[in-house]
């Protein structure tokens, strides 16, 4: 038997299958494998079985071993990494890692075992000598209690009585293995919970609709949550599987714990801030059949369950599905091909879907259901917008309005608690000399350096380099330098100073790099242990708070100015997201926004949640400019530390690309050449081809173009439709 093996080097030059002969009759497809590879020994899949070789048999090496007892890959993932492969332009060896815990290549990790002594023989105690006190001992308790762990027996009775009585044929020792369990045991409250009639609707409609993908567009607070566990419960009843995606890696903990209340151990967590034992034990447990509710972020999708039902996204509007480093796939393409492959549905959730989502849904190509109310019967949070240009005239240079800090007294005064949200870590964004103008720059790349108050540092948000903090200006040496805009920490810093005796937490991504850093401030504010939480956007969706009665943002109007056709979705999608996170319990929520653009029409829409009214501005514009979904964007971007090698090659890429560009011509809506937005990150120089097109099949061709200019010297890689174009 000969075996078409995939080898874990993901290299171009390699992307392609090897034989071997496979002398041992137990491999099957999906195995991993050690083969001889060069001159060395490396880790492989094994992608077919065949009777007879294509290359001489002399030539051909033999696998030496398997590496599990079992097939880590099914079917359906050996045939789902080679769609990844060709639609998202990348290596066999790339696709197939994305299905399994980074730690088993090189064997990293493995599946923990305890070991355990239990008698072999009864009645054996004559043997042992009466001197052995401990050896006695031990066979006593083993007699009485029957199989113990080696650990506790080591420390009640020794080493060296167990180890006498190991070598004497009296005991005999066993190996379990034993999970690892992310986050421990979890606070349980089970309660018992009455659907409304939208709830019913939603659930009902899933279950009948012919069509395999539905959208729930559900406003916050609607109670989706309840909608997805009901359908999980009513999948696995008929003996399917299910996946449930959180866009924050901050959300899977709450979501972990109303699965867990509901289905106990049938749910394993998958993402990356787990520690490698916890991650490889939960993909394990789901690769054994034990768990089979797979919740996660985006990286979940690849879980190894068969047989799925229900694939559910929530917040299916979120950026954070998209990968953006190889391979570049989206989620949502990833697990249409699941449901495709197993007949499942697929659902989306979210309070603000994406504009082309919602255009699909429209159209009629997905099923479309709506949940207006929230399940409390209490309107939306009311939202004030303040004009912060108006507070600056009258004097007040704060983070907060007087409204805001007024509504802050009152919230705090009754008890309540508030979240302060900005999208913006740190002390302050920027340090700019009054005099001359000066802003302090990375090295590295083309933005300005952040200045953290807690290191007294100014850091880059891009390369995570970190610089001390200036006393004069270099430019003109004066010593007038003042802060721009404000960040996290100088936000929690100001609300100390206005409330000395609030608790005040911040969650942001200095604040939550520790393992558990996320779950640990979110049941801290659950538990009321900060009065006000202040943080970036990952504070913004998904959590249920019920005492937080206020939000304030600030600085809202920020995001409507970056380079990208997106930027007004998204900051419809935030401050509705956020706004969303007040009254959701008894009392009435409030919310404030501070903006130097009240007459936003974004900020309008969403001040009103009119998200039919933001939509169909915004399908408009896009329909009239040749915007996604009306057509794609595919850039390519070329970045290097040699900028003339970078631009050398950018030019080679361009004369290629020129040629499809005029065989399309006429689908194409926009195509050009130029520097990125940020001209230099992490020391390289970047440039992008851009273009506009109604022809899809064009990606595939432009990747592969991409690929060939890929070198150690300059990055090349095409992207579609991407989340930011910076």
């Amino acid at each position: 038997m000969y075996a078409d093996v995939i080898v874990d080097i993901a290299t171009s030059d390699l992307d392609r299958i090897f034989e071997y002969f496979l002398p041992d009759s137990t491999v099957k497809e999906g195995f991993r494998v050690l083969v001889p590879f060069g001159n060395k020994f490396s880790e492989g899949i094994v992608v077919g079985l065949k009777d007879k070789p294509v290359y001489p048999v002399e030539k051909i090496k033999s696998v030496l071993r398997k590496l599990e007892d079992f097939p880590v890959l099914s079917k359906e993932c050996l045939d789902l990494a080679n769609y990844v492969s060709e639609r998202f332009s990348c290596s066999k060896a790339a696709a197939l890692r994305l299905f399994l815990p980074a730690e088993m290549r090189k064997g990293r990790i493995k599946e923990k075992k305890e070991r355990y002594f239990s008698l072999d023989k009864e009645d054996l105690e004559t043997e042992i000598k009466k001197s052995a006190v401990k050896q006695i001992e031990a066979y006593k308790y083993l007699k009485e209690n029957g199989e113990e762990k080696a650990a506790i027996l080591n420390e009640k009775f020794g080493t060296s009585a167990l180890n006498s009585l190991l070598k004497k044929g009296i005991i005999k020792e066993s190996f379990k293995s034993v999970f690892r369990k992310p986050y421990g045991e979890m606070p349980s409250e089970k309660k018992e919970i009455n659907l409304t009639g939208e709830q019913e609707n939603a659930i009902k409609s899933v279950i009948e609709t012919e069509k395999s993908v539905t959208l729930i567009h559900g406003v916050t607070g609607s109670g989706k949550t309840e909608v997805y566990l009901r359908l999980i419960d009513t999948y696995l009843k008929k003996g399917k599987t299910a996946i449930l995606l959180v866009p924050e890696i901050s959300l899977t903990p709450q979501m972990l714990k109303a699965l867990r209340e509901r289905f106990k151990d049938e749910c394993a967590i998958l993402h990356s801030g787990l520690s490698a034992g916890e991650r490889f034990d939960e993909w394990l447990r789901l690769k054994k059949g034990q768990a089979k509710i797979a919740v996660g972020a985006r990286s979940a999708i690849f879980a190894p369950i068969e047989n799925i039902g229900i694939i559910i996204i929530d917040e299916q509007h979120d950026g954070s599905y998209v990968s953006e480093s190889v391979p570049r796939y989206k989620t949502e393409d990833i697990a249409f091909k699941r449901a495709e492959y197993y007949g499942a549905k697929v659902v989306l959730g979210s309070a603000t879907p994406s504009v082309e989502t919602y255009y699909h849904a429209i159209s009629g190509e997905y099923n479309l259901v709506k949940m207006n109310n929230r399940v409390n019967k209490k309107e939306l949070p009311k939202i004030s917008i303040v004009d912060m240009r108006r507070e600056v005239r009258k004097g007040n240079n704060s983070p907060f309005s007087a409204l805001l800090k007024t509504e802050l007294a009152e919230t705090l005064k009754n008890g309540n608690q508030a979240i302060i949200f900005l999208n913006q870590r740190g002390f302050s964004k920027n340090v700019i000399c009054s005099e001359c103008g000066y802003v302090p720059k990375c090295e590295n790349c083309d933005v300005s350096l952040t200045y953290h108050m807690e290191d007294h540092a100014l850091k880059c948000h891009y390369c995570d380099a970190k610089y001390k903090m200036i006393e004069t200006c270099p430019e003109c040496g004066s010593k007038f330098l003042r802060y721009g805009s404000f960040g996290t920490q100088r936000v929690v810093y100001e609300l100390n100073k206005l409330f000395p005796d609030a608790k005040i937490g911040r969650m942001d991504k200095d604040t939550t790099q520790n393992k558990e850093g996320h779950y640990k401030i979110i049941s801290a504010f659950a538990k009321k242990e900060y009065d006000i939480l202040v943080g970036t956007q990952m504070i913004a969706k998904g959590h249920d708070f019920p005492s937080v009665t206020l939000v304030g943002v600030l600085d809202a109007d920020s995001s409507l100015f970056f380079s990208d056709y997106k930027s007004g979705e998204k900051t419809f999608e935030l401050i509705t997201q956020v706004a969303g996170r007040s009254g959701r319990a008894n009392e009435t929520g409030k919310v404030v926004v501070q903006s130097f653009q009240p007459d936003n029409n974004v900020l309008n829409y969403a001040v009103k949640y009119d998200y039919q009214g933001f939509y169909k501005n915004e399908i408009s514009l896009r329909k009239a400019t040749g915007f996604p979904p009306f057509a794609d964007i595919i850039r390519i971007m070329v970045s290097g530390e040699d900028d003339a090698i970078t631009r050398e090659t950018l030019k080679n890429v361009y004369n290629d690309v020129s040629i499809i560009y005029k065989t399309y011509q006429k689908s194409f809506v926009f195509f050009g050449c130029m520097k990125s937005p940020i001209k230099k990150i992490q020391k390289k120089f970047r440039y992008q081809i851009l273009m506009r097109t109604a022809k899809r099949e064009v990606y595939s061709i432009l990747c592969k173009i991409a690929a060939k200019y890929d070198t150690g010297k300059v990055s090349v890689y095409a992207e579609e439709n991407p989340n930011n174009l910076v």
